[in-house]
């Protein structure tokens, strides 16, 4: 089995969520964070014969660059990696998925939905880059005459320094305020449709890959009081 690209980038992405992996059987990877705030799940090409599990997903990519168009075999114990020619085997052994971090079987089901905008990529990085140049941790999703303003604020501080920009969205009661800790944001590059449950727990929708990821919101967060 050829692993294509996009997987590889999925995998990579998960890494950064967290450092290990269960993978079940069939098209689907999911990953959930070690604190449990930060699941995601993925859509991808192949079809994984076998349930397994990886205790260090980032060496295990190191071992697929090894190769050029790595191309594994799953064995009972062990997946085999090769390359194009067939001359390159390296051997990597499964770890035990009860000592390994696994995500729940099902996906949340968001209720009581009350927020929802659409963050496009230009927007998120905009985000990112203005929390490194603050030094702030949090954005503040909150009303604003209509739109669905973010904010990269000190929820601690309220004279601390802030970055704001207004995007379209919809909102059933304007008094709100939703606080997410911008390094759980560690999606893969893209546009996303958000939506935000009054039970402080947000959805972020890729709008051309099929990957969704779910995080919980801060306990500061805030929502009709």
């Amino acid at each position: 089995m050829e692993l294509s690209e996009g997987t590889l980038q999925v995998l990579k992405n998960f890494a950064s969520i967290n450092s290990n992996i269960v993978i079940k059987q069939g098209n689907t990877l999911k990953t959930i964070s070690e604190a449990k705030n930060v699941l995601a799940s993925a859509s991808i090409l192949e079809d994984l014969p076998k349930d397994f599990g990886i205790y260090d997903l980032n060496q295990f990519l190191s071992v697929l660059s090894l190769v050029d168009t790595p191309r594994v075999s799953f064995e009972e114990s062990y997946v085999t990696i090769g390359d194009s020619t067939g001359r390159t085997s390296i051997k990597y052994f499964y770890s035990d998925t009860d000592m390994l971090t696994g995500p729940p079987s099902k996906d949340i089901k968001l209720n009581n939905e009350c927020v929802s905008f659409t963050l496009d990529n230009d927007v998120l990085n905009r985000i990112k880059r203005a929390a490194s140049a603050l030094e702030h941790t949090a954005l503040a999703i909150s009303s604003n005459s209509g739109v669905v303003r973010l904010s990269v604020v000190d929820p601690e501080n309220t004279t601390s320094n802030t970055f704001s920009i207004d995007v379209d969205g919809e909102f059933e009661d304007d008094n709100f305020n939703m606080i997410i800790n911008i390094s759980n944001l560690k999606m893969l590059p893209g546009n996303y449709d958000v939506r935000l449950s009054s039970d402080f727990i947000s959805q972020f929708t890729n709008t051309e890959n099929k990957i969704q990821y779910w995080i919980a919101l801060e306990k500061t967060s805030t929502y009709g009081v």
